[in-house]
């Protein structure tokens, strides 16, 4: 290092620790990157910049990495441990200096040659300041926006500007050696290297920036332009007897309603803003498997997020993880109802576009939405929707609206050039702020519109939200699933997609199936939720604070010991922290007598515990049917426990979007029963699995996640119930009734379960029902009791409640 640059890093090093604030990208990057921190590392910047290699030192010193500004020693030589592909650019010339790196290189892999057991790795890292795409019409702006090589003069105004934003991106170490090891010359190689480097760093940029804004004007011409808009906009003038620059100026309101108006300025304030609200309001967040969506960024790939829709926090919360990983913020549909002044506004410019409710009847909107949706796919712009339609009011999964992926399957099909992925992701809370509303209107009270006042009211509430959750599932590549579905899918290419092809319809619902499995595949357990599970499974709804413990301790260790899934996460802290944390949050009464603490829901707030255990029940329906069968039986044999898996699996399999095949739900409920041995919760007498015995410590735990799935049970026991005194009855009649029965159980028995009477809930399980052969159907389409049904029913009732089966036997359907 030269004598100047010592002395430029001196003086720039206070300035430097003053403005700038560097995030590093990954946080953990031994794990996902594979780096040794007890290895020589060189790392590989793009530019010769004092400031990047200040920022540089700033981040390996918080991620505990060797000094990107000292030497390392080398067979006893000294060598830089930053490397720059290229120099700044000269304030009046656009010709950027060699750095001499291909040099440097070379003598690195006669170094390597030499010591056969000497290795360095070397760590590309891109600096990025601010995260601002390019613009077709630059403006005054740009003279503070990050771009490759500026000058000193610029840098100086970027770091003024953008210093707060400033992100360390690492990648992949690669072992010197193994490049030194390659085929050709040493100058080759420094070549190949600079070439592959100088292409990663590109990507990289677009990656962290995305695509160039998409000004107004190329807007509206591309839209408008399209073969599709036209037609509909000649259909409009046909059937509403329009003129035609009447429909145009129709359709433009159309895109001017949807369009979002996106501004790097105000992610960044949004930025400063939530990281505020979220030290405030959170504990943390976690963030699991983001690696992968990285991955698909740096290969190039259409990325479209499709999460699980918890709250209107979900919006905020997601947006701001996929920002601090590195990856370009999502435009974002929102439903019309967010688009109110000034929210509206607010979020057009950070990344929403606006669909309404309903298409139906209006194929000019239905065209201009498609198309503009299109534009996004093919310019590059990633997107987020929710395939659910509307935020979850029982915290399951809402049977996924397919609209938006429709119109994602058509737009492949008519030509996006580049390969698209769907990112499902799970959204979990400790708090959500609209669960008291949502009950309400589950309970028949009208949804009140969004409004000022509710934003304001919502802010002033924020607090002790404990811990919030995002995990990126298994992305789906679409080409290879319809490659799988649809073999000749590209012959329709040239075919005009208004109309719809018989295959997309059954092609579409079962993809939005298999998004649905993989967002509960990547479920994240939490205190609230499994404390929620614990408690409400209990007969009473209180338990001692040693049980719950004990609970806890049980159902965590389960989990670890048999992963419901290689997406699902557990938090690595005890059952004492896990419900220490969860008492933090003030959501249950503690009550003390003399033989220790009583933890029970505060009054009349257990209906909302019902929200966050069915976030996680997915994860306890295999435990919970096997532990049931058990009780219910005293006495049981494997082989019979797996049968009754056999039987009911499909029915949960549809209801709780579980990922499993039939063969590895079996499979896993075999792993589980011997687990279930392992931590004594289940005794093996001879043939017969049983409970353990009462003075068993784990009895409780058995108790309780026998429990668990009680009101399944129940549901299910209604609906056959109903079909076996009908014989005969309508899928209306059916679910109207079952409803209304379900309802007045509810009400006689204590029920703290929304979803016990959600006509979604009810319908999802007829429509297994059918299409799992249980049921046959009429020639007048009515349902009719088979002997397959009353199997499954008798399988069903052993599982419930008495009291609950005497009811159902003497209820009167008809008065």
């Amino acid at each position: 290092m030269t004598w100047m640059r010592k002395a430029l890093q001196s003086l720039f090093h206070y300035p430097v620790k003053w403005l700038v604030r560097a995030h590093s990208i990954p946080t953990n990057v031994e794990s996902e990157l594979g780096i040794d921190k007890s290895k020589p590392i060189i790392y590989l910047l793009p530019t010769n910049s004092v400031t990047d290699q200040l920022a540089l030192r700033m981040s390996t010193r918080a991620l505990g990495l060797p000094s990107p500004t000292e030497t390392i020693s080398l067979a006893g030589e000294s060598y830089p441990s930053a490397l720059f592909l290229r120099k700044t650019q000269p304030i009046f010339s656009k010709i950027k200096g060699n750095t001499g790196i291909e040099t440097t290189f070379v003598g690195l892999f006669h170094l390597f040659r030499d010591n056969p057991e000497l290795d360095a790795q070397v760590v590309p890292v891109f600096v990025s300041w601010g995260r601002a795409p390019g613009k077709g019409n630059p403006g005054l702006a740009d003279l503070i926006a990050d771009r490759a090589a500026p000058s000193w003069l610029r840098k100086l105004f970027i770091v003024l500007f953008l210093g707060r934003d400033n992100f360390i991106s690492y990648s992949k170490a690669v072992s010197a050696r193994t490049m030194a090891n390659q085929h050709g010359s040493d100058e080759q190689i420094a070549q190949k290297l600079m070439r592959v480097a100088s292409t990663h760093f590109h990507r990289k940029r677009q990656s962290l920036t995305g695509p160039t804004l998409l000004e107004r004007q190329e807007l509206h011409n591309s839209v408008l332009g399209s073969d599709a808009v036209r037609r509909a906009i000649a259909e409009e003038v046909r059937a509403k007897k329009l003129s035609h620059d009447d429909a145009k100026s129709r359709a433009v309101e159309y895109i001017d309603e949807i369009a979002a108006d996106y501004r790097e300025g105000l992610i960044r304030f949004g930025d400063r803003l939530l990281t505020r609200i979220w030290n405030k309001i959170y504990n943390g967040i976690s963030v699991g498997n983001a690696s992968r969506v990285r991955e698909l960024a740096a290969n190039g790939h259409e990325i479209i997020y499709v999460p699980c829709h918890r709250s209107h926090m979900d919006y905020l919360l997601l947006t701001y993880v996929i920002y601090h990983e590195g990856l370009v913020t999502p435009h974002i549909a929102a439903g019309i109802n967010l688009n109110f002044w000034p929210v509206g506004k607010l979020f057009r410019r950070g990344g929403a576009f606006f669909l309404r409710r309903s298409f139906a009847g209006n194929k000019l909107y239905t065209a201009v939405f498609r198309e503009y949706l299109e534009l996004l796919f093919n310019k590059g712009y990633s997107v987020k929707y929710y395939p659910e339609g509307g935020r979850s009011r029982t915290g399951r999964l809402i049977p996924p609206k397919t609209g938006m992926l429709a119109m994602t399957v058509q737009g492949m099909v008519k030509g996006i050039n580049r390969p698209v992925s769907i990112v499902p992701v799970y959204i979990g809370y400790e708090n959500v702020m609209e669960v008291k509303s949502y009950l309400s209107e589950l309970k028949g009270s009208v949804k009140k519109k969004e409004s000022n006042w509710q934003v304001f009211s919502a802010i002033r509430k924020l607090k002790n939200y404990g811990h919030g959750y995002v995990n990126f599932g298994e992305p789906v590549s679409l080409a290879q699933f319809m490659d799988k579905r649809v073999p000749d899918w590209r012959e329709h290419r040239n075919a005009a997609m208004d109309k719809k092809p018989a295959w997309l319809t059954p092609v579409v619902n079962e993809l939005a199936n298999n998004v649905m499995t993989r967002i509960n595949r990547s479920a994240a357990i939490n205190g609230m939720a499994l404390s929620s599970l614990c408690i409400l499974s209990s007969k009473t709804q209180t338990l001692s604070e040693d049980e719950l413990r004990q609970a806890l301790h049980d159902f965590l260790h389960l989990l670890r010991d048999v992963p419901f899934s290689s997406d699902a996460t557990v938090p690595d802290i005890t059952a004492d922290q896990m419900l220490s944390e969860t008492l933090r949050l003030n959501r249950f009464d503690i009550e003390q007598d003399e033989y220790g603490k009583l933890i029970k829901p505060q009054a009349k707030s257990a209906v909302f515990l019902t929200y966050y255990r069915n976030n996680i029940l997915h994860m306890f329906a295999l435990p919970g049917l096997i532990m049931a069968a058990v009780f219910a039986h005293r006495n049981i044999e494997k082989n019979t426990v797996l049968q009754l898996v056999a039987a009911l699996y499909p029915l949960l399999q549809r209801e709780l979007f579980l990922h499993m095949t039939q063969d590895e739900a079996l499979s896993y409920s075999a792993d589980l029963i011997t687990a279930f041995k392992e931590q004594g919760l289940l005794q093996q007498r001879g043939r017969y699995l049983s409970a353990p015995d009462t003075k068993d410590k784990r009895f409780h735990s058995a108790w309780l996640l026998s429990r668990c799935l009680q009101d399944t049970f129940q549901r299910y026991a209604v609906v056959l119930t109903i079909l076996e005194k009908e014989r005969n009855i309508s899928r209306g009649a059916l679910e109207r009734t079952s409803r209304q029965v379900a309802e007045r159980l509810s009400s006689l028995y204590g029920l703290n379960s929304p979803e016990f009477y959600d006509k979604n809930v009810l319908s999802s399980f007829i429509t297994a029902l059918r299409e799992n052969h249980w049921i046959d159907t009429a020639e007048d389409g009515a349902l009719k009791y088979s002997e397959e049904c009353e199997a499954l029913r008798q399988d069903v009732m052993a599982l419930v409640w008495p009291e609950m089966i005497q009811h159902l036997e003497h209820v009167a359907l008809h008065q």
